[in-house]
């Protein structure tokens, strides 16, 4: 079966594999796991921040990154399809108190002009602009993703009205290797980011939050309360370290084989809208008399898994596992069908 669900379905590569289990280890809620210590120094310099913090999830880097810059009663300010609103259980309310205060975007991108516009006066009866929160690539955007001439703006608007700026960075590096911007500079755009090392970097667990080292001081207490404290948690570090050294650039790979089927899908009649492809996530709708769930229980049946994203609305997203002779294979699939 080919799986197209998800980049998180990937495993590691033997090199991989080689150097998680020759990892020195320690326990890391002391602070004394050399591995993990080595990854949060790496992704902090990478992106020219002053801490970082190893945790399980993104979803985890990102909510205690809401708790750390709120406090309740206050609100986080987002597209209509962030992470942190659609996929996180309603974390922001159960875990901060906050409200949530949502911008219509374009494929999941606001402008700085919105964020100014949904920043809300002062008044008893309202909660307080706080955060506001950046997906780069956009999941549900179809892997859109935002320029730094694009962030810059909004970054000096948040300074300039005392807001903190988050980024949720899951696919950070998806982006990068289609601008060819440094780490370092966005860095320097944001308070906080969250970097996923499980999806396209192809590690097997763990985020990374970035930040100064008052903002991650308190995010280890967060990440404690949450249940996230790991013990010898540089086995799994340096699967991250190693995915920094040697599985980035290849990122390119992913981007250009979503495009590729993206371009095929397009010229399929049962394909009635296919998203712009800009990373490694490929969304399209399918026309009557197709569902989503039709559709993908006929691409099983050929050996091909995705996900639904939508009544009518199918997803795919290429990753590390995912080969150029499987993209072929993909293709005669989609091409077969009627």
């Amino acid at each position: 079966m080919i799986n197209l669900v998800s980049d998180t379905v990937t495993k590691p590569t033997p090199g991989m594999l080689q150097a998680m289990m020759a990892a020195e280890v320690g326990d890391d809620v002391f602070g004394e796991d050399p591995t993990v210590n080595a990854l949060e120094a790496k992704v902090a310099a990478l992106f020219h921040k002053e801490a970082a913090l190893f945790c399980p999830s993104g979803t985890m880097t990102n909510q205690i990154a809401i708790k750390v810059h709120t406090q309740p009663l206050d609100e986080v300010i987002c597209d209509e399809y962030s992470h942190v609103y659609q996929y996180e259980t309603g974390g922001y309310a159960y875990n901060s108190g906050v409200a949530i205060n949502l911008i219509k975007g374009r494929h999941g991108k606001i402008t700085a002009e919105q964020v100014e516009a949904a920043i809300k006066p002062e008044a008893d009866w309202l909660p307080k602009s706080r955060l506001v929160v950046l997906e780069n690539t956009c999941n549900k955007g179809g892997g859109s993703y935002y320029t730094l001439d694009e962030i810059r703006p909004i970054s000096k608007l948040c300074w300039h009205r005392g807001l903190a700026l988050h980024l949720d960075g899951a696919r950070i590096f998806n982006a990068l290797v289609e601008t060819g911007e440094t780490p370092q500079a966005v860095g320097e755009q944001f308070d906080s980011i969250s970097i996923c090392l499980s999806k396209g970097l192809g590690t097997p667990v763990g985020s990374v939050l970035i930040g100064t080292k008052a903002f991650i001081r308190q995010a280890r207490r967060i990440r404690k309360v949450m249940g996230g404290g790991m013990r010898q948690a540089g086995y799994l570090a340096a699967a991250g370290i190693y995915a920094l050294d040697h599985q980035v650039d290849r990122l390119k790979e992913d981007n250009e084989r979503a495009r590729t089927i993206g371009a095929v899908l397009e010229k399929m009649p049962y394909a009635s809208e296919v998203r712009p492809v800009q990373t490694n996530i490929l969304i399209f709708d399918v026309n009557p008399p197709y569902t989503a769930a039709s559709f993908l229980e006929k691409l099983a049946a050929k050996g091909v898994k995705a996900s639904p994203f939508g009544p009518q609305t199918v997803r795919f997203v290429t990753h590390l596992d995912f080969t150029e002779e499987m993209m072929e294979r993909v293709i005669g699939v989609l091409k077969e069908l009627e």
